[in-house]
């Protein structure tokens, strides 16, 4: 009986398992109800009456041992990752292959880019964050302008009650970018001509509206070199709407006035909404406005930098939600933020 006890006791601390099956099998040999164990209890029975104490407890150890292992056993199995595929139903229907669309704003806004792109304007970029000099006093905003007050403006930081070139505004549009690339010019050797194109997002402090969101997207130009005119605006403009709305789109020029041009115009198109017949989007007139402009201000060249005697150029700005809201009809500016996949599908 002791030789039996021992051989066996060796055997299980020997066994080695490396899958369930092997685990089954061991379960089987040692513990299960006809494994080698439980015969051991039972020849018990045939041990002398003065031995049988000692060799119960020597059974009820290796009994005990037998299931240590077999716990051991199936932790270790448990915390090994299961390599085994898993079962595949060829009868379930495949899984539908999505792709995505671009965003409608994303699509005008690289449209624009490409269209400016190949008259030989360049993209710049700048902080959505910058102070008052960049947004409103190079700009020629007088200091009592109404932009300026905080019903109109984000501020980030305030000095005074009283604006100041020190005060931090989230950018209302990206003309401080253009003010960036004038001021370049201030120490280079020789005047490099500017033709470049800023998009990029824009904050006012206004009530979302089907009309008007608080933020929103812009797309700013500025062409200064020597003898830029009022001509050179109109026909790059009038290329910009050829190109980017349907053939027929009427476009006038219409007087108008900014702090920071000289001659100033914005720009209306015939709507696309309602073909010129008038809508609710173009206040029944059959004209949507969709951009400003003008000639430079001597006094914004002054400001950066550049001699105003002798060099001009022109400068414009539009919003990229109202180019797609005509482009594409849309009735509500809201829906461009409200991430509807009903809306982007359509894209």
């Amino acid at each position: 009986m002791q030789t039996n006890v021992d051989d066996i006791h060796r055997q299980i601390e020997q066994y080695a398992v490396t899958s369930k099956e092997e685990l089954e099998q061991y379960r089987q040999r040692f513990i299960g109800r006809k494994g080698v164990v439980t015969e051991l209890f039972e020849s018990l029975k045939t041990v002398a009456p003065e031995d049988r104490r000692a060799v119960g407890q020597q059974l009820n150890g290796l009994k005990t041992r037998a299931q240590e292992r077999f716990d051991e056993f199936t932790q270790l199995l448990d915390e090994q990752p299961d390599s085994s595929p898993a079962p595949v139903d060829l009868t379930l229907p495949t899984a539908p292959s999505l792709t995505g669309t671009q965003h409608p704003l994303t699509i005008v806004r690289q449209r624009i880019i490409q269209i400016f792109e190949r008259i030989g304007f360049t993209v710049a970029d700048g902080p959505e964050i910058d102070s008052d000099w960049y947004n409103f006093g190079a700009l020629n905003f007088p200091l009592n302008h109404p932009a300026r007050d905080m019903q109109d403006t984000f501020f980030v930081q305030k000095n005074s009650n009283e604006a100041s070139p020190d005060d931090m505004v989230l950018r209302t549009h990206t003309s401080n970018v253009q003010i960036r690339l004038m001021e370049q010019q201030r120490n280079a050797d020789t005047f490099r001509p500017i033709r470049a194109i800023m998009p990029g997002r824009v904050y006012r402090n206004e009530t979302i509206s089907a009309r008007a969101h608080c933020m929103f997207h812009q797309v700013e130009g500025i062409y200064i070199d020597r003898n830029v005119g009022f001509k050179d605006l109109k026909d790059t403009l009038y290329h910009f709407v050829k190109e980017m709305f349907e053939p027929g789109t009427r476009i006038r020029f219409r007087p108008s006035y900014f702090p920071f041009t000289e001659p100033s115009a914005e720009i209306d198109i015939s709507c696309q909404i309602c073909g010129g017949k008038g809508c609710n989007i173009c206040k029944h007139s059959g004209w949507v406005e969709i951009a400003g402009s003008g000639m430079v201000d001597p006094q914004v060249l002054l400001n950066c930098g550049i001699d105003p005697e002798a060099f001009t150029g022109f400068a414009f700005g539009m919003g990229i939600e109202r180019i797609t809201q005509l482009k594409y009809r849309v009735n509500d500016l809201r829906l461009y933020t409200e991430n509807d996949v009903r809306f982007l599908n359509q894209f």
